[in-house]
């Protein structure tokens, strides 16, 4: 069976998750500093797909607020 995740895209993470550790690891445009281990782990592989790692695709999102408002809007229609 074939791994998921490339050995490329697991020292992207390892690198990211150092300089999380290190203090040095920032993000977006604001530049703030990371504290999250998880956001750590998302900048790695974010920077790891940039770079065409091996890496499954991001997880679609869904809100339960979202899935809340399009019930009703479903149930307006009818």
């Amino acid at each position: 069976m074939a791994a998921k995740y490339s050995r490329k895209a697991s020292s992207d993470v390892e690198r990211a998750m150092k300089k999380r550790k290190a203090g040095t690891l920032r993000i977006g445009r604001s530049k703030k500093k990371v504290k999250s281990r998880k956001q750590a782990i998302a900048i790695g592989l974010s920077e790891a797909r940039a770079e065409g790692r091996k890496v499954p695709k991001k997880a679609a999102r869904t809100t339960s607020k979202k899935r809340k408002t399009t019930k009703k809007r479903k149930a307006a229609k009818r």
